[in-house]
Order: structure tokens, then C-alpha cells, then sequence
């Protein structure tokens, strides 16, 4: 196994140019991260039932060394030390949070018989284990309530980790979402899951190795953690742009933040307590307008119009702000001016792309000449840890300009296989194009170097020299990365150009509890996308399917190679009428089991001709999520 290369003399200059251009003196935010510490996550870790490893922080004793070695941008080094804070904290009276548990934070909060869980994680077993460590030192309390304050994974997927879908649906626990919650997850995490989860892939560095030459935190938080993705579906949702409810004896004003950091997404005010919870629309970095994952384009101009709103609404009543990520604000003053760098932040970065697009640059031009203003580059929490000046404002030109820059040569470009033979051969073939990358390599030309060689890879995937030189090129780059996202994918990159796609254990993409709280039209969408259009040709269908747990209708449409469906109808000519819950169609689906055990087990009926509902099921793709990104795979890979 090759081993991580050193830092170059370019790279250490780069670092030490960071050290040079920001207030590292500055500790206040050390102090705040560990205001109400109450009890560590024992031994930094979390397992499940088989002793599997879930959670571990002890794999980053290595940030506890003080300063940044020449392989971690400083700032970031920063960052990574202060999201190894970790465990139970007192944010006030009746409200506390788990932190560094997973990339997200669990707050609760006391109501008069029970617990108000907001976000319950990514998965049910690092949620009840934050569930565990605050009944060790709180009282113990059942849980009432359930919030999710948006649409992404960290926030929901440890529902059944703190709750039950029984208790819900008998009225136990409420479980309050914010308005097209479940619609929006089904098209984020669902529709494109498999896409997505290998793109998270680069974005986190969930299989790098731990280290000063690897991982060393995700921006948000360290890593997400593993374990089992859940949800419950909601019982409220909130519809109005501001809505009070009393929740087990405490009042919460929600505020709707659509179209901000998630699709669906709320603030949170607890009058009675002085508390702001602005979700994930505030954090203590730089978030992204497109994750590297992937994403609608997120409109920063709504998004800073929410801050701005929760500001008018909340601020002279806030005395402590917390979110869902990173450590709360306390001081009425002090939350106004952290809220105001936010809203300056995510308006700022809108408004100069928008400038500079109209005065004709591009994305990567744009990329390339804007920066943080005088009055938030000195800023800490609104450092580029997550999402970067230079690939929010290609997001903004995205939003509204499209992929396309309107010049002609870039309308049909040949796809990068075709076109890195035909470059490779311009540059006078992979020896002489080798000799001058190595030589722009040597003076730290390390972007060109990077462009030039993917394009080498590409047209000879064989080429090892090409490889290695590309992955130390990736090496470097992450290395002076002051975002997390960035280093994450530079070295996972250079992690695969050196040692091939990562050999793991088949497991589903799409988790499937969360497929059977989704509507019967959202896991018909799913079947559709997976529709293998060539294996379709000439099938002309149509399928009755009544979802009997929800009692709910619909027609289903094959034809032109293509799925459509029609909630509520019933069509009287239909091939074949179908009764299932949705339990067994989503285990269909992730071929738990298949229509002939489904009927013979009675968990499925069938009138009109079973065999249509079995070839349906056979011409519907499964992902492999380990397809190529970097470069085309080797033999035996």
C-alpha cells in the first residue's frame, strides 16, 4: 500500500500563509464549545448489539497533539479540534443537547411529563446512545415528542433510536415535521440515493483512514455515523409560515425556512426559555449551496432572507441560539451580531456572483476573483469548512444560468473518455503530456496539473505513472484544502487512483424503513427511476395497486418504455389489480423477498395475471454504488 507523501514546499508555504493571515490568537470559541459540558460519550465511542463500531472518536487522538503539522490547513486543524468537544451539555434550564455523537446534534428538551427530542441523528443506535448518556445524569423521562427541523438524513434517520412508529400511530409520541418534509427527503435521499450516497462518499471521507495525512473532521461535525437509517413519519406538519404549539406543557413558535439549507426546513423560538434554534440555516462556518453529494441549488438570497426574518421576529427576546450543528451563543447581544455575519454571509456571496455573472464572467472566473469582504474574512464562523466561496458562487451562477456558459464550444462536449484520448494525443501522447505535469508538479501548479492528468487517466486507465501522479497531486491540493469538503474528496480521490475502489459488504442503498414511511406515489417514483428503459420496449401496461396498511389507490402506466402513475384511479381494463402493504412492496423492492414468496405467504394478492407483476419487478435496475469517478476502473477491481 502506497503511503501518504509529505507536505510539499509549496503546501507548507500555503499553510504557513494561513497562519499568518488569521487571528489564531483568538480562543473565545474553545471556551464557548465547552460552556455546560456535563459528561463525555464513553469512551468516544458507540457500538451495536454485535459489538460493531459505530461511532469512534478515539481514532482522532491524534488532534489532541496542538498545532496544525504542514499536511492540515491550520484553519481547519482549528475547526477539527473544536468538533472533538463531545457529549452531554446544559444549554439552560429544560434544554440540552448531544454533541459530537455524529455530525449532528440531538437537542433535548424537558417538558412538564417528557422529552422533546429535536433531530434524532442519523441512525436509531447512535440516538439511543445519546438518549442513554442523558438519562445517566437527567431524570428519566419517556420520550413525547419528535421534531425533525429538516429534510436531511442527520436530522431524522435516528428516529427509532429515541421513539416507535407503534407509539406514534397510537398517539403517543407526536412527531412534527416542517411543510413537504417527506416529499422532499423522497426526492434528495431516495430518488437519487445511490448517486448521492457515493458522491457522500468524497464529501466525507467516511473510508479514509484517520490521520493527519486523512480525516480529520467533515466541517459539520467529524464523520456521520453508522448504524441503521430509520423514520417515522410525521404526525404535524407545520403549513404556516409561523405557527405556536404547546408541546407537553412547553410553547414553540416554528418558523417555515423553505428553500434555505434544506428544501424543508424550520427555526424553532422557546419563549419561556429565551432559546433560538435556527436549525441548520446557522452554523459556525460556511455552509454549501450545493453539496458535494449532490442537490437542488439551494437560493442563498431566500436563505438569507430567513436569518433576517428570525432576527426581526426573535432577536431582542433570544438569550441563547443554538442549531442543530456546532456549540450555542449566549448574550442577547452576542446573538445579534453572530445572526447578522450569517445573513451578510449567504447575501454577500449571492449578490457578487450575480454582479460579476452580469457583467459576463463565468462560473470559473467568478470562482476565481471572489472572496469574503473586509469585516467577515476575519471571521471564524463564516470560514469555508463546509461549503467554499469559490463553489457556492459556481452554485449561484448554477441557479440561474445553468451548467451552460453560452459559449458554443462547451454546448456538446465529447464525454471525458473520448475526450481525454483526443487531448492526450494533442499533447503529443501520455510520455511527453507526463514529462511537463511532472515538471508543473515540481513548482506546485498543482490545479493545471490535476486537469491535465484526469484527462490522461481517462483515455489510459492503465497508465500507473499517470495515476500516482494524479493521486499526489489530489494529495497536496487536499492537504492545503481549508475546507473539509474539499480535502475529504481530494485525498479519497488519491486513495482510489493508488488502491483501487473500496472491496465492501453488499448492503441496501436506500434504507428500508425509511421507504415504507414514504407516500405510495414517492415509492412509485422510486420504481420508475430504477425502470430499465431498453428492457421495457414494446410493454404496453397497466396495473391496479391498493396500498392496504395506508388504504391508499393508484393506477400504474407502463408504456413508451416509461412509468407514470395516477393517485386514486382505478382502471377496469387493467392487466393485473394488486393488494400489498407497503412494507412488502418495499421489501420487493430491495429484494427481500420477490411477488412469488410475497404471494405464496399471503402477503400479497394478485387478481388477473401474476406473471406481469413478477416481470415488473425483473426489469427494474439495481445500483451499484461503486461505479467510477475518478478514473475507469482496473481489471479486477
Amino acid at each position: 500500500m502506497t503511503k501518504p507523501k509529505p507536505a510539499s514546499p509549496t503546501t507548507q508555504a500555503a499553510q504557513k500563509a494561513v497562519l499568518e493571515a488569521l487571528p489564531f490568537e483568538d480562543q473565545f470559541d474553545f471556551e464557548q464549545a465547552q460552556r455546560g459540558f456535563i459528561a463525555a460519550v464513553p469512551d468516544g465511542q458507540v457500538t451495536n448489539a454485535r459489538g460493531a463500531e459505530l461511532w469512534d472518536l478515539q481514532a482522532y487522538d491524534f488532534l489532541n497533539q496542538g498545532e496544525a503539522p504542514d499536511t492540515v490547513n491550520p484553519s481547519l486543524w482549528r475547526m477539527a479540534q473544536l468538533n472533538m468537544n463531545n457529549g452531554l451539555y446544559k444549554v439552560c434550564e429544560r434544554v440540552y443537547q448531544l454533541r459530537g455523537i455524529d455530525l449532528a446534534n440531538m437537542t433535548i428538551i424537558e417538558g412538564d411529563s417528557g422529552l422533546i427530542i429535536v433531530d434524532p441523528m442519523t441512525t436509531a443506535e447512535v440516538a439511543g446512545a445519546g438518549l442513554d448518556l442523558y438519562h445517566a445524569h437527567r431524570p428519566e423521562k419517556p420520550v413525547v415528542c419528535v421534531i425533525y427541523s429538516h429534510s436531511h438524513v442527520d436530522h431524522y434517520g435516528g428516529a427509532m433510536g429515541v421513539a416507535s412508529a407503534e407509539d406514534a400511530a397510537s398517539g403517543k409520541v407526536s412527531v412534527i415535521a416542517p411543510d413537504q418534509f417527506v416529499e422532499e427527503l423522497s426526492g434528495e435521499n431516495v430518488i437519487a440515493g445511490n448517486a448521492m450516497m457515493r458522491r457522500a462518499q468524497f464529501q466525507f471521507g467516511g473510508l479514509l483512514r484517520k490521520g493527519a495525512c486523512g480525516q480529520v473532521d467533515a466541517g459539520l461535525g467529524k464523520v456521520t455515523a453508522r448504524g441503521r437509517v430509520t423514520l417515522i413519519s410525521p404526525t404535524l406538519v407545520i403549513t404556516e409560515p409561523t405557527e405556536t404549539h404547546a408541546v407537553d406543557g412547553v410553547e414553540i413558535v416554528f418558523q417555515l425556512a423553505p428553500d434555505s439549507e434544506a428544501p424543508a426546513e424550520m427555526h424553532m423560538f422557546l419563549p419561556q426559555f429565551g432559546v433560538l434554534n435556527m436549525a441548520e440555516n446557522t452554523t459556525r462556518l460556511l455552509h454549501n449551496f450545493i453539496p458535494f453529494r449532490g442537490s437542488v441549488a439551494r437560493d442563498p438570497r431566500i436563505w438569507s432572507r430567513h436569518i433576517s426574518d428570525a432576527i426581526t421576529m426573535f432577536g431582542d427576546r433570544t438569550e441563547v441560539l443554538i442549531g442543530q450543528h456546532h456549540w450555542p451563543t449566549w448574550g442577547r447581544d452576542e446573538v445579534r451580531a453572530y445572526l447578522e455575519k450569517q445573513r451578510d454571509l449567504y447575501k454577500y456571496i449571492h449578490d457578487q456572483t450575480v454582479r460579476l455573472m452580469n457583467h459576463g464572467l463565468n462560473r470559473e472566473e467568478i470562482s476565481e476573483e471572489l472572496d469574503l469582504p473586509p469585516g467577515l474574512d476575519q471571521e471564524w464562523s463564516v470560514r469555508g469548512y463546509y461549503g467554499s466561496v469559490s463553489h457556492n458562487a459556481k452554485a449561484v451562477y448554477q441557479r440561474y444560468l445553468s451548467w451552460y456558459d453560452a459559449n458554443p464550444a462547451n454546448l456538446n462536449q465529447l464525454p471525458r473518455r473520448e475526450a481525454g484520448r483526443k487531448m492526450v494525443e494533442y499533447m503529443g501522447g501520455a510520455e511527453a503530456l507526463l514529462f511537463r505535469a511532472q515538471a508543473d508538479f515540481g513548482v506546485g501548479e498543482y490545479r493545471w496539473v490535476a486537469q491535465v492528468l484526469s484527462h490522461l487517466v481517462f483515455a489510459e486507465p492503465e497508465n500507473m505513472a499517470g495515476r500516482q501522479l494524479l493521486a499526489d497531486t489530489f494529495e497536496q491540493l487536499g492537504y492545503q484544502a481549508e475546507s473539509a469538503t474539499w480535502r475529504n474528496a481530494y485525498l479519497y480521490g488519491a486513495q482510489e487512483l493508488r488502491h483501487g475502489l473500496a472491496k465492501l459488504p453488499p448492503r441496501r442503498m436506500i434504507s428500508p424503513d425509511m421507504l415504507t414511511a414514504l407516500s405510495g406515489g414517492a415509492l412509485f417514483d422510486f420504481m420508475a427511476v430504477r425502470l430499465n428503459g431498453a428492457k421495457a420496449a414494446g410493454l404496453r401496461w397497466r396495473i391496479n395497486w391498493h396500498l392496504s396498511d395506508i388504504d391508499e389507490r393508484l393506477m400504474m402506466n407502463l408504456q413508451n418504455c416509461t412509468m407514470t402513475y395516477m393517485p386514486g384511479e382505478v382502471a377496469d381494463d387493467a392487466a393485473a389489480s394488486v393488494r400489498v402493504s407497503r412494507e412488502v412492496l418495499v421489501a420487493v423492492n430491495v429484494r427481500k423477498t420477490n411477488v412469488t414468496e410475497a404471494l405464496a405467504a399471503g402477503e400479497m394478492e394478485i387478481k388477473g395475471d401474476p406473471a406481469l407483476v413478477v416481470r415488473l419487478f425483473e426489469i427494474l435496475d439495481d445500483f451499484d454504488m461503486m461505479f467510477d469517478v475518478v478514473a475507469p476502473s482496473l481489471k479486477g477491481e
